[in-house]
């Protein structure tokens, strides 16, 4: 009978492994293929890992973002909107819509809340070709005082990119695509946006377009001298439901206006014709001079779409019942259009644009399926070699099965033990994990080597307290070397560098698992082989 109070470790170790094979097998513990937002998630058909875009293929973009900041700017007591106007106004070619004002709170964290004249304001100008000098020129002549002028957006303008770039990705049905941010040694700002199984073309199509986005009335002038066109909708009035087929053979998206939006969308409704007995039939397309009054759907100032009215909207509107439920649909042709559709309403408006150029430090990078397949080949291969290598080495060392063979199975479970976590979690597994793999292997055995060296240093071991008094000596050792790996890595496990950061933190779960479950199960498990009075 084994006596659990004796081997309580190797039980632990036991526990370990049992919960690890379970995470790494269970059906129950799949990845939802559908989940938007997940990691990046090509899944192993026989156990529940997940593969990056390495391990997998796909296409990989690192870009920083289109901009310049001022930093503690005096506001003078304008709101935000009127800095914004002036800023434009003193600059070649910017829009308004290209100009950030934000006032209050800690540097890179503003909000839009009531201007300050504090010094904790910033203006960004996220339009092309603008630098910091052309910037502070602008400030000077608007009137503005300030700190500092920099390349580069504030964190706030960072985190909303990636938001709407991961809602642009999801929207688009790329299941696994992740967006986040990462920051290199030298304190440069990217957005790194991976996306497996999809080719370099489709995925910077998706994420270059800055996505400003309108709806416009268009209709005649009363003097007949042509058209006008107004914005009705920006896009904070509008939340957009998914796309979908409807029983003509057509699709369209439902979209619901804002309380605060919908008296006055309804007003310009009536105003501008689009409410007109019958409703109307849009022509926009095919002659833009020669059509009914249209609503006019509009992404980075270019018409996408154009809408005609239903005659029960028209009348709805007309009636002014509209805006006590104020929805109304997108007729498209097809889903795929309304797709598209939806995808621009959902996704937002970029507040600055990824610059791709190589001056930049801009990258793009594409892995095929039939490579990535390889590598997770390759990698198997490195990892069985490496165990062979290992145990080899061993038995030569060694030439005793007694502390050899638990000391290469110690070694594996804890690899086991991180396939497990890195399943359960759902951290998708690239070769940076994997050379974190091989590093866990190799101190590992050393670790274990330094046990068995301590204790086998005085010949065969007499009774169990000689046998705990040099093994408490070994685990100093390697106790301290622990410390020392887990300091090391730390900063690489917490800063954005990107694969540097998978590497270091499973290396650091390795040595957290080494020193807490599989080194005190090996004591364990060498004290009852090589114990003579038990």
């Amino acid at each position: 009978m084994v006596n659990i109070r004796e081997n309580w470790r190797v039980i632990l170790l036991v526990v370990f492994l049992l919960i690890s094979l379970f995470a790494l097998f269970s059906p129950t513990l799949a990845a939802d293929d559908g989940a938007a937002g997940g990691d990046i998630a090509a899944q192993s058909s026989t156990t529940n890992l997940q593969y990056g875009l390495e391990l997998s293929g796909g296409t990989r973009v690192r870009a920083p973002l289109v901009g310049v900041t001022a930093e503690e700017v005096d506001f003078g007591g304008d709101d935000t909107a009127a800095v914004e106007q002036a800023v434009a106004a003193e600059l070649e070619g910017v829009s308004p819509v290209d100009v950030i004002a934000r006032s209050g709170g800690p540097a890179g964290q503003q909000t839009t809340a009531q201007p300050q004249s504090g010094t904790e304001n910033t203006v960004e100008v996220t339009a092309q070709n603008v630098s910091p000098d052309d910037l502070a020129a602008a400030l000077d002549d608007a009137g503005y005082e300030y700190e500092t002028v920099r390349e580069g957006v504030t964190e706030t303008t960072r985190n909303r990119v990636v938001n709407v770039l991961q809602e642009k990705v999801n929207a688009a049905g790329l299941s696994g695509g992740t967006v986040q941010q990462v920051t290199t040694a030298q304190g440069d700002n990217y957005v790194l946006i991976e996306v497996p199984n999809q080719d370099t073309e489709s995925v910077r199509e998706l994420v270059s377009e800055r996505g400003t986005v309108v709806v416009e009335a268009y209709y005649p002038e009363e003097n007949g001298d042509g058209y006008a066109q107004e914005v009705v909708l920006q896009q904070e009035d509008m939340n957009e439901g998914p796309a979908q087929e409807d029983d003509r053979g057509g699709a369209y998206v439902p979209v619901t206006v804002a309380q605060s939006a919908a008296p006055e969308f309804q007003e310009s409704m009536q105003q501008t014709g689009l409410a007109q007995p019958g409703g109307t039939r849009c022509t926009y397309e095919q002659n833009p001079n020669g059509t009914d009054p249209c609503l006019l759907l509009v992404v980075n100032g270019e018409v996408t779409n154009a809408f005609g009215m239903s005659p029960g909207l028209a009348d709805s509107l007309r009636s002014g019942e509209w805006s006590q439920d104020p929805v109304f649909q997108l007729q498209t042709t097809n889903i795929s259009e309304a797709q598209e559709v939806s995808i621009n309403l959902r996704a937002g408006a970029l507040p600055a644009q990824l610059d791709f150029s190589r001056e930049s430090g801009g990258t793009t990078s594409y892995i095929s399926p039939t490579q990535g397949a390889d590598f997770r080949v390759n990698s198997l291969l490195t990892g069985i070699i490496a165990v062979l290598a290992v145990s080899g080495v061993v038995f030569l060392r060694y030439r005793d099965v007694r502390i050899a063979a638990p000391m290469v199975l110690t070694a594996l479970s804890e690899v086991v033990i991180l396939l497990g976590f890195a399943a359960g979690i759902g951290y998708p597994l690239d070769l940076s994990v994997i050379a974190g793999f091989i590093a866990v292997i190799g101190t590992g055995v050393d670790d274990l080597i330094i046990i068995a060296d301590e204790v086998m240093a005085e010949g065969e071991i007499n009774s169990r307290r000689v046998f705990r008094s040099r093994f408490r000596k070994a685990f100093w050792v390697i106790g301290a070397a622990a410390a020392t790996t887990i300091i090391a890595m730390s900063p690489l496990a917490i800063l954005s560098l990107g694969d540097l950061q998978g590497f270091a933190i499973f290396t650091i779960l390795g040595v957290l698992v080494g020193v807490l479950v599989t080194r005190p199960a090996y004591g364990d498990i060498l004290r009852s082989l090589t114990t003579i009075n038990r």
